[in-house]
């Protein structure tokens, strides 16, 4: 139980660059972990509790287990690098585990598959809706500045959302599946605001400061206009940063960017926007990316 309140850090008040959807199935998850649902009467508040999410639970407890030296497969001379589920900043492990994959995992097995005179590609994985923003323009910005040491494909194992997609489009190349999806370029914060429930259940909290800004967008409290608007100052830059990004990587131009509106692409609509290169099965991609060898 410990974990899901440093969860809610990582979720809550802070820029993320992930699919809608999959925020909302994560929050409802969380929701009754967390005790939010024991704050609202029955009815008000439905906390889904998907069995994915007992599975990972009890994959955390267990902890990663790192079956070989490197974090990546090598077939064929190729350097299979795994990015699935939830992106995080920080977890630890050179492989996906508990649903998420950690950028600083994602680093280390690319620095290394580089340096491997086994390894004459490197293809990247992904299925992912997006995760965290820290962390994730930095190594988009590593990926990209190693483009030309050996081809780098991005193989879309059905979606690259989000925080994948700014992965992805560091990569030379990215094929996507006909059901596969594209896009989502664009930031969230979700704000929770406890006030009025903790309020109907005879509690107070005070929040007792230094700072004028200091505890702002707190869950106790409501969200002033102000810090509403500081919040969303920060959601925009991460927003630009975003775009500047892939626009870079992709040499499209700022503008074709911001008309996605941070929509979703399936299959060949992702290669029509620009975001892809070709649609293709995952075992088609590696075929094509073997045979150019």
């Amino acid at each position: 139980m410990t974990r899901f309140p440093h969860l809610a850090q990582r979720l809550f008040n802070t820029p993320i660059a992930i699919h809608p959807a999959k925020a909302e199935v994560v929050m409802a998850a969380l929701a009754d972990r967390l005790g939010i649902a024991r704050l609202f009467s029955a009815g008000q508040l439905v906390a889904l509790r998907p069995q994915a999410f007992d599975e990972d639970e009890a994959a955390a407890q267990r902890g990663p287990r790192e079956d070989d030296t490197n974090g990546y497969r090598i077939v064929g001379g190729i350097a299979l690098i795994e990015v699935s589920g939830t992106l995080v900043q920080k977890l630890g492990t050179l492989r996906p585990y508990s649903g998420m994959t950690g950028y600083d995992g994602i680093r280390l097995n690319l620095l290394a598959a580089l340096r491997d005179p086994d390894v004459q590609a490197i293809a990247f994985l992904i299925d992912s809706p997006g995760g965290e923003v820290a962390g994730c323009f930095d190594l988009a910005d590593t990926i990209h500045s190693l483009r030309g040491q050996k081809p780098l494909w991005a193989i879309l194992d059905e979606n690259a959302f989000s925080a994948a997609y700014a992965i992805a489009c560091a990569c030379d190349r990215i094929t996507v599946p006909r059901t596969g999806g594209t896009g989502s370029i664009g930031v969230i914060g979700m704000h929770v605001d406890f006030s009025e429930a903790l309020s109907q259940s005879g509690i107070t909290v005070t929040m007792i400061r230094y700072g004028a800004h200091k505890a702002e967008g707190n869950p106790y409290e409501k969200l002033e206009a102000a810090a509403r608007a500081r919040m969303q100052s920060d959601i925009d830059t991460m927003g630009e940063l975003f775009v500047e990004t892939v626009a870079r990587n992709r040499r499209l131009k700022a503008s074709a960017i911001h008309g996605t509106k941070a929509e979703t692409f399936l299959g060949a609509a992702g290669v029509t926007a620009g975001l892809a290169d070709a649609v293709q099965s995952p075992d088609q991609a590696f075929g094509a990316l073997f045979r150019s060898l």
